[in-house]
């Protein structure tokens, strides 16, 4: 089956989030069709980042586009969204639409030494609407990957475009295109609600969803019975196949069976666990909280008595990576948690489908980035909402919607900071032998066998969509 000449350039935007969905569809493409050629295309320090990630009998290909960071005002050798403050993501954005003259070349000369009847498709982040351009310029195909969720991406977009929130006082508002969907003022990202559409961020978003408008697919990273909504919403206002593609496998980096020192200490503790009883937290690879809220976290967590793994990074307005100090814990607190064997910190980083996938791992209090939720969901565990930024908001609506989940939090606000009994009764609900908790845990059980199923070979609504796009670009 398939092409053996096809071609399918894959072009993820440089920031940790967006790898895995790409590299997920990557294994997928070579899984239904062994024969096809798969490219990467990204800057050179990105790509290494990602090659150094895979095992060496990978069958990707790579190419990179040249690059100088200081060229865009971007500090040197930075490529990616890791080494940068929120402030700074706007310059990558821009920064990245520099690339164009160099994609164009790399697709001229794949053109130019491929057969005729051979098919080349181009899939590229939905921040890189603008190789929409070069694929109409070398008539190839293009499909737009949106790594968000499609509720997220929905509610993104008709905020950006639209900016409801400007048109009203009031704190709650409907969407224009979506009317069924109510907004809070407190779920719009800050960077959002300071805007007046003549920003730069805002610029830069509206040229997406102009170039979006010529792509002739979009691939979705979530499953289609876990999103029926949010999948809607957007086969509402896109007039193009929305094919939803998730949950993204894991790749050989994220399950790999070499153990760091603190990765087994990890497991240990895990492993003197009963089933069902330590809450993990995590607030994703960039994001922290303030001092006062790690602090108020802390103290709830203690009083609760739960068993907790914490991946904790420096507070804001603190180097992220830097030495972590005891003075931002209450006093004795690493001590006493030690000794009650309750709980653990982990300062470096941390293999999160390890950890979600294990037995005694009861629910996962999360900033609700997307990969993160589709992870909790694939493995059936309940969520502790802490939305931060972006569209994690509109994930956490999705969570508490469902019934997978409860919100502890909403963003980093001097005003949103949970207080201790808060953190002590959200924990105490999802994690306890309560009616609320219980049901809550079953639904997320129910996600897990939906998230199983999307890619069952006779009939998943992911194999499908797989499929369909097949059909369609001629592979």
């Amino acid at each position: 089956m398939g092409n053996p000449q096809a071609h399918v350039v894959l072009f993820p935007f440089p920031a940790q989030g967006h790898n895995s969905p790409f590299l997920s569809l990557a294994t997928r493409l070579h899984h239904y069709r062994p024969d096809l050629t798969i490219t990467l295309v990204s800057t050179p320090r990105h790509i290494n980042s990602i090659r150094s990630s895979l095992p060496s009998d990978s069958r990707l290909h790579f190419h990179s586009l040249p690059f100088c960071p200081v060229d865009h005002g971007l500090p040197a050798g930075v490529e990616s969204t890791s080494d940068l403050s929120d402030a700074q993501f706007i310059t990558l954005f821009k920064a990245t639409e520099s690339l164009y003259q160099a994609f164009d070349d790399f697709i001229s000369s794949l053109v130019s030494n491929a057969l005729d009847s051979a098919p080349l498709c181009i899939v590229s982040d939905f921040f890189l609407g603008w190789t929409v351009a070069v694929a109409r310029k070398h008539k190839a195909f293009h499909t737009t990957f949106l790594t968000m969720s499609a509720f997220g991406g929905a509610v993104l977009f008709s905020l950006r475009l639209n900016q409801p929130h400007r048109l009203t006082e009031k704190d709650q508002f409907p969407l224009p295109e979506y009317p069924e969907v109510i907004i809070d003022r407190s779920q719009v990202a800050q960077n959002i609600l300071a805007s007046d559409g003549t920003d730069e961020g805002s610029q830069f978003f509206k040229r997406q969803l102009m170039f979006l408008d010529n792509t002739n697919a979009v691939l979705v990273n979530t499953v289609e019975e876990f999103e029926q909504l949010g999948v809607g919403m957007l086969r509402k206002t896109l007039k193009f196949p929305i094919w939803p593609i998730g949950p993204p496998l894991a790749h050989a980096g994220q399950l790999s069976s070499s153990k760091s020192d603190e990765e087994t200490e990890i497991m240990t503790f895990l492993d003197s666990q009963p089933p069902a009883s330590v809450l993990y937290i995590s607030f994703g690879s960039q994001n922290t909280i303030q001092s006062g809220q790690m602090m108020q976290l802390a103290q709830g967590l203690e009083g609760s008595g739960c068993a907790f793994i914490w991946v904790i990074r420096p507070p804001i307005g603190f180097d992220p990576k830097g030495e972590f100090k005891d003075e931002w814990l209450p006093h004795g607190f690493k001590h006493r948690i030690k000794q009650k064997h309750i709980g653990l910190l982990v300062h470096g980083w941390a293999s999160q489908l390890k950890i979600l996938s294990h037995v005694s791992i009861g629910a996962f209090l999360s900033h609700c980035g997307w990969n993160s939720i589709l992870e909790s969901m694939f493995y059936g565990v309940p969520i502790a909402a802490w939305p931060i930024g972006a569209e994690q908001f509109y994930n956490s609506m999705m969570v508490v919607e469902s019934g997978v989940g409860i919100e502890l939090a909403r963003g980093v606000m001097d005003n949103s900071v949970p207080g201790k009994e808060k953190v002590k009764e959200v924990v105490d609900l999802v994690m306890g032998p309560n009616a609320k908790g219980m049901e809550i845990r079953k639904r997320a059980k129910k996600c897990r066998d939906v998230m199983n199923k999307a890619w069952n070979e006779e009939g998943g609504s992911s194999m499908k969509s797989l499929l369909e796009f097949f059909k369609l670009i001629n592979i």
